[in-house]
């Protein structure tokens, strides 16, 4: 873990270096990526048969061994505990409600010189999701990437999912019960992506792939984006804690963990205006890190990503240092969290005040749980009915507004050049 003072003469080298660092991506897997996108393009379905043989150590030879049925996943959301039945039946619910108020609104109206305009929204035909099935398997995931899917009228939502073995998690099914999926196939990596964007024999493509997954299957969304939409390119997890010496240790020492524990290349960061409190929470880290069944990867998460940050004002030095780290997660667990959000500009999602732990956020809360990481908060935002949805401008111009406008478009025509293009408006003017 690294510890930071605004008060440290070099302190803006050190920080520099951590908003800067990518703990993305390498070349390497740029360029396996590379080669199994182009072996699904042209071997389809055999292509995907080597891939998860090889992977997931899984065959898919009977064309029962591709797909799993609507009837398994509602035989799983009837076997699974009442109370985790009604978690993710709460949880629904809020993704739910929160999303359908992003809806947006058609236009259709008339301007000063008599000139139709208007946007239509529409959804897309076919939306493609990834549901992580090794080391991260999240029945929540599901329901982020799937709901807001229906919420914006998405007609045909396919699953893909990794099932090492061929053994499927059974709450991940639950969550696709509860979601409306009727389409999932045992397929995962960046090989499904792929499958996605250029469709097999067996696996029709579609227009937007969304949700997590590791470093290869985020590379193999970056290389097709073009091909397909997509939500984001999301890399390791992050969460920035703004904390003052009110706090429980405890309590911030499990919020930075909660992200540690995703992966050794998340990243946790905490901002605080108490030294004696810095060192408690640390201590706190360190028992936890003695009971805590995912120690390994949070403890090296931790070690070598960690990052402690102290400042004289939190009120005065916080909201820049947040800005320029732009962090997918962003706690404030401070006096009077809403002055310091109002200067924030850049964060994948916000939890304000000392009750609002990110964990919440990433189940029950409402607000979707899939964010930009990596500082692409900057220009990004999180999974929202938009990204499942593109909007269709059109114009209607009667012979008093064509008159109107119409010259001034034949006159910047020929400015750039465009003959024909002026001679289209030309001869209506005549």
């Amino acid at each position: 873990m690294q510890q930071l003072s605004t008060s440290d003469p070099d302190f803006e080298r050190h920080f520099a270096r951590i908003v800067n660092a990518r703990r993305e991506t390498d070349g390497d897997v740029a360029s396996a990526v590379r080669d199994i996108l182009r072996n699904v393009q042209t071997g389809g379905d055999n292509a995907l048969v080597q891939y998860t043989q090889r992977f997931d150590g899984y065959s898919l030879t009977e064309d029962a061994d591709w797909s799993i049925t609507r009837d398994r996943c509602e035989q799983a959301y009837d076997e699974i505990e009442a109370e985790q039945r009604d978690a993710l039946e709460l949880a629904a619910s809020r993704i739910r409600s929160y999303h359908e108020a992003q809806l947006p609104r058609n236009r259709d109206y008339v301007d000063d010189v008599g000139a139709r305009l208007g946007a239509k929204w529409n959804a897309v035909d076919a939306a493609g999701l990834y549901v992580p099935g090794g080391r991260a398997a999240y029945p929540s995931s599901l329901l982020m990437n799937a709901i807001p899917a229906r919420v914006a009228g998405v007609e045909r939502v396919v699953v893909v999912t990794p099932t090492p073995k061929g053994n499927s998690n059974p709450l991940v099914l639950a969550a696709a019960h509860i979601a409306g999926i009727d389409e999932i196939w045992r397929v995962g990596g960046a090989q499904a992506i792929g499958a996605l964007a250029y469709g097999t024999d067996r696996i029709a493509p579609v227009d937007v792939v969304v949700g997590p997954g590791n470093a290869y299957v985020a590379e193999a969304k970056r290389q097709l984006y073009g091909v397909v939409g997509i939500d984001m390119v999301a890399g390791p997890s992050e969460i920035l804690v703004v904390a003052d010496g009110r706090n429980d240790p405890d309590h911030i020492a499990a919020d930075l963990l909660s992200q540690a524990e995703h992966d050794p290349s998340s990243q946790s960061i905490l901002i605080c205006d108490d030294e004696g409190f810095v060192r408690q929470v640390t201590d706190c880290i360190d028992i936890m890190l003695l009971d805590l069944d995912t120690a390994r990867a949070a403890k090296e998460s931790w070690d070598e990503n960690g990052v402690v940050i102290l400042v004289g004002s939190i009120a005065k030095e916080a909201p820049a240092l947040i800005n320029r780290l732009a962090a997918e997660h962003v706690e404030l667990a401070i006096d009077e969290p809403e002055a310091v959000f109002e200067s924030i500009r850049h964060a994948g999602s916000v939890f304000l005040g000392r009750m609002t732990p990110e964990a919440v956020g990433d189940y029950v809360a409402g607000p979707n749980h899939v964010l930009p990481t990596g500082r692409r908060a900057r220009f990004s935002s999180g999974l929202s009915v938009l990204d499942f949805m593109k909007r269709m401008s059109f114009l209607s111009l009667d012979e008093d507004a064509f008159r109107a406008i119409g010259p001034a478009a034949a006159t910047l025509a020929h400015a750039e050049g465009l003959p024909a293009h002026a001679k289209a408006v030309e001869l209506r003017l005549k």
